[in-house]
């Protein structure tokens, strides 16, 4: 299955929001619908074409471009925008963000897996557990077309507790944990938005210096 435009995809054991959500749920009846962790987003104009958007985003190899924590990686199996594809990521942390909590600092690796695709609007992955599962922990790019070119909206949701986010909770005394939740998630709205801000000066710079590039011999006459 591609990530051409008009398809449709989405990967067992996750249902699209429609068009009034920003984040998925997880159709799954083994877990309880009502947990809800996180549910944070963000969004920007950007002046570029939706497809244009849509391929850079759907291509996490780009990611060490905007991310504030992943500084890139590899695809280890399919590729950009294809249902099921697995990627690993890698990533860096710095000792204070939110120093006081005992999360995982410097350098270390990650895999997600892409569980939505509908391209060139919808792109959808999620973290995997250390058996391979994906978690209800998903990271999401939605485009969609706007006068000027289109608006990114980038979220992230979390349902049930990851085993990263179990072990970091365990750790931490029973009135430590509301605290953390709070600043984790202020954190996480901070990366978003740098992100969207990050991936549209590279859209844009680019965009800009085509067409400086094209009028270059005009100006020269």
């Amino acid at each position: 299955m591609t990530g051409d435009a008009g398809v449709e995809a989405q990967r067992k054991g996750y249902r699209p929001t429609g068009p009034t959500g920003n984040v998925p749920s997880v159709a799954d009846e083994s877990v309880r619908h009502d947990t809800e962790t996180f549910r944070v987003s963000a969004d920007i104009l950007i002046e570029a074409e939706p497809s244009e958007v849509f391929a850079f985003v759907s291509d996490l190899t780009n990611s060490g471009e905007w991310s504030p924590e992943c500084r890139g990686g590899r695809w280890l199996s399919g590729g950009p925008s294809l249902l099921g594809s697995v990627f690993e990521g890698r990533n860096y942390r710095a000792p204070d963000i939110v120093s006081w909590a005992p999360v995982v600092r410097g350098e270390w690796t990650t895999e997600s897996e892409v569980v939505e695709v509908r391209a060139p609007h919808v792109f959808r992955w999620a973290m995997r557990s250390s058996a391979g599962a994906a978690q209800q922990s998903v990271w999401s790019f939605e485009v969609h077309p706007a006068a000027g070119g289109c608006v990114l909206t980038h979220a992230f949701w979390m349902g049930e507790l990851t085993e990263g986010m179990r072990g970091i909770l365990s750790r931490m005394s029973p009135s430590d944990r509301p605290r953390f939740i709070a600043e984790w998630g202020e954190k996480i709205d901070g990366d978003l938005r740098a992100t969207l801000h990050r991936i549209k000066s590279a859209l844009e710079s680019a965009r800009f210096a085509e067409d400086g590039s094209q009028q270059a011999p005009v100006a020269g006459r």
